[in-house]
């Protein structure tokens, strides 16, 4: 773990990195190999080698300790710089990686959440829109544009006008009986909780149909929900300003989280 960033970190100047959130409950992260594994696909994509997962879990538990947190409900932040280098784009020919990771309170549970259509889209073209990175510009104007509006969350469409997911948090919805959420095309981030409500939803013998829709087909929904791996599951009370149902399957699906 790092006790400082340096001025020439890549991940500082240029977003030359990834991240994770981790929820923490009693000591005991959540997903966290599902964490790490990610983690590691994101590297091989921008060809840096994948931290080390003891060595991980070593600086978690001293980020725990340190801000009193270790029998608490936590949120650890795993952030993996590309290291130092030069000025300029290139990195060095033998990159050494920072892992910084902290560890604060987790945010208390809250209720429905009202969400607005943001002006700032996704770059479904971009692998960038599939990874943690710490470029995540998009996200905190969307997010700026929500608060500015008096709303919890923005719901930010891609270059082609699709449905893509929350500033922070995959979507879903139901309709007809059936569960939706965006295919991961439309420029959406993988998520873990994403996954986790895919695989319950299998369980409950209704499996979810990843597809791409505009913003104006969820108005006849049943109901809306948004899920990371902090929130769990998060009903939608409101949408560009027109209310939104919820229903006894989006609190099934919650508990099934048990985030």
């Amino acid at each position: 773990m790092s006790a400082g960033v340096p001025f020439d970190d890549r991940g500082l100047l240029l977003g030359d990195g990834l991240f994770e959130t981790v929820l923490v409950r009693q000591g005991q992260p959540v997903w966290w190999e599902g964490h790490l594994g990610r983690l590691t696909r994101g590297c091989e994509v921008l060809g840096l080698p994948p931290p080390e997962p003891q060595t991980t879990w070593r600086a978690a538990e001293a980020a725990l300790a340190e801000a009193g947190l270790q029998g608490a409900r936590a949120a650890l932040r795993l952030t993996w710089t590309a290291g130092s280098g030069g000025r300029g784009l290139e990195r060095p020919a033998a990159p050494v990686p920072r892992l910084i990771v902290t560890a604060a309170p987790a945010p208390k549970p809250e209720g429905p959440a009202r969400l607005i259509l943001a002006r700032t889209r996704r770059n479904d073209g971009s692998v960038t829109s599939r990874l943690k990175t710490l470029a995540y510009l998009d996200n905190v104007l969307a997010r700026r544009e929500a608060v500015a509006a008096g709303a919890d969350e923005a719901l930010m469409l891609n270059s082609r006008g699709e449905v893509a997911c929350a500033s922070a948090a995959n979507l879903f919805w139901l309709s007809g009986g059936r569960i939706y959420t965006p295919a991961l095309e439309c420029g959406v981030l993988e998520g873990l909780a994403r996954q986790a409500v895919i695989a319950a939803a299998q369980r409950m013998g209704g499996p979810v149909r990843e597809v791409r829709v505009r913003p104006e087909e969820l108005k006849d929904a049943d109901a809306i929900f948004l899920t990371n791996s902090l929130i769990g599951v998060r009903p939608v009370s409101a949408l560009a300003g027109e209310p939104c149902r919820t229903g006894p399957l989006v609190e099934e699906l919650a508990r099934a989280l048990g985030v």
